[in-house]
């Protein structure tokens, strides 16, 4: 029986049993190992798959979080446009309020050329009263007020002295005082109406109206300006620089009393006229013109005419204004210097003595026209300084007999070096100097000389031709500034030159 199981069994059986033992030992190791890897795999999956839907499920509330938040931040927007269109409304609401109170109307009125009536005038005070009633009457009625609300303010500009001066000269009125009283009258008569006298000066009253007029376009609570300029072309500058918009061409009238100037026309600038006769419509005009004087007769007059001409004579002088007025060229010193002068016969105003022989006055004009009394202005040009680009004034040959007597005039018996040098003047009306003196030619050169004592304000940058004015020293001679009181700056002397003027330093170019 052992022998025959063990037939069954042998060794080479029993190996093959401890074999597939071990290799069904080895597959349960490797059914375990994938068992237990699987179960890692499915693990880590899970956990990958947990957080995957915890991030889903973070981004679902970030998402309606996100959407709640911009529903707010929507409505936020939407309540802040509503309180922002509040907030304009109420603003606009505001500054309509602000710029409906208080509303006026300005009235500007250049008073040298823009003159009331001779019957207001006349009635001094009480006048000045009534004309401003008459004005503030005309403008209400122009504008309309039925609220009553609306305040007129007026300023009338002028050089009363100069004015009160021409109108004597048009003969209206009689004594300058009832001006005086008149402006008086005139300011007194409502707390927003003022008269300002600006005394004599180049364009002054022109000055400060357009820069009242610019404070005041600038200025919401101002409906209109009324601008009494009618006479004045000098303005139309100023109003095509103000008026850039037809808005602002709206705000703004002239107030015509001499007919407007064909410049002001051309402005495009409405042109209105107030009440019925409160200005004047013609310029003041001189009925009392100078009348011309007499030849001198022997030579004791002629020593004594150059001492006392300034006070005979009743003609104006000659005016330091600068260049930069209103020109009108006519006589320029090209036209001055080349110009064929007769010989020079002087003017002045003594009566001829009867016993004075035809041989006396023969030998008085020759002694008069003789060349010793001829001297060149500026005397010579330095070889080696060119003064600067616009270089050297062309020398006049002058009379000095001729000269002295021009230079004696003072005050009002100067001569008006605009007048004469280059056409008539723009401010004949207020200007204090003379303008109906019969000049001759030797007394035009008279006054070119001493008008080229003024230095140009452009000095020898000017371009002008007919330019009046200095545009370098006249007055050296021999190296030495001779004028002891040279308005000159040390630019325009050669270098080196003395200076009687101990000042001269003091002289800056404009």
């Amino acid at each position: 029986m052992a022998d025959k199981v063990n037939s069954y069994i042998g060794p080479d059986a029993i190996q093959s049993f401890v074999n597939r033992y071990h290799a069904l030992r080895d597959y349960n190791d490797t059914s375990e190992n994938l068992i237990k890897e699987l179960i890692l795999h499915c693990d880590r999956v899970e956990n990958e798959l947990r957080k995957e839907s915890q991030r889903l499920v973070n981004s679902q509330m970030n998402l309606a979080d996100a959407v709640n938040t911009q529903r707010e931040l929507l409505q936020r927007v939407q309540l802040c446009e509503a309180r922002e269109e509040s907030a304009h409304d109420k603003t606009s609401r505001e500054m309509d309020k602000v710029r409906n109170h208080n509303p006026y109307v300005m009235v500007l009125i250049d008073g040298d050329g823009l003159v009331f009536q001779d019957t207001w005038i006349k009635q001094g005070l009480e006048g000045g009263k009534r004309a401003a009633n008459a004005l503030l009457s005309a403008i209400l009625e122009m504008f309309g007020d039925e609220d009553g609300d609306l305040q007129i303010l007026v300023k009338v500009v002028a050089n009363l002295s100069g004015l009160a001066k021409a109108m004597q000269r048009d003969g209206c009125i009689d004594n300058p005082s009832l001006l005086k009283d008149f402006t008086l009258g005139f300011t007194q008569a409502k707390a927003t109406f003022d008269y300002v006298d600006v005394g004599f000066g180049k364009e002054r009253a022109d000055l400060k109206v357009k820069e009242t007029a610019r404070w005041h376009m600038r200025n919401h609570n101002c409906r209109h300006i009324l601008l009494g300029i009618s006479h004045d072309a000098g303005y139309a500058p100023f109003l095509d620089e103000t008026v850039q918009n037809e808005t602002t061409r709206q705000r703004i009238s002239i107030i015509e009393g001499v007919a407007t100037v064909p410049e002001l026309v051309a402005t495009k600038v409405g042109i209105t006229k107030l009440g019925n006769g409160l200005f004047r419509n013609d310029k003041l005009f001189d009925k009392f013109p100078s009348s011309a004087p007499s030849q001198p007769t022997n030579a004791a007059v002629l020593t004594q005419a150059v001492g006392n001409a300034a006070s005979r004579t009743a003609s104006p002088a000659i005016s330091a204004s600068s260049s930069s007025q209103t020109r009108t060229p006519i006589i320029s010193y090209a036209d001055i210097v080349s110009s064929a002068s007769p010989p020079p016969q002087i003017t002045l105003p003594l009566a001829r003595k009867p016993t004075q022989t035809a041989s006396w006055r023969d030998k008085l004009q020759a002694r008069a026209q003789s060349e010793t009394h001829y001297m060149l202005i500026p005397p010579s040009t330095p070889d080696n300084w060119n003064p600067g680009a616009r270089g050297f004034d062309k020398p006049i040959r002058v009379n000095t007999l001729v000269l002295d007597v021009i230079k004696r005039r003072k005050d009002g018996d100067k001569l008006c070096n605009n007048h004469y040098l280059r056409g008539p003047c723009a401010k004949k009306d207020i200007c204090p100097f003379a303008h109906d003196y019969k000049i001759s030619d030797e007394e035009m050169k008279a006054v070119a000389v001493l008008a080229r004592q003024n230095p140009c304000s452009s000095g020898q940058f000017c371009e002008l031709d007919d330019c009046i004015y200095g545009h370098h020293c006249p007055s050296i001679r021999d190296g030495t500034c001779q004028h002891p009181f040279c308005k000159f700056p040390e630019e325009a002397h050669p270098p080196g030159t003395n200076y009687k003027n101990q000042w001269i330093t003091a002289n800056l170019l404009n």
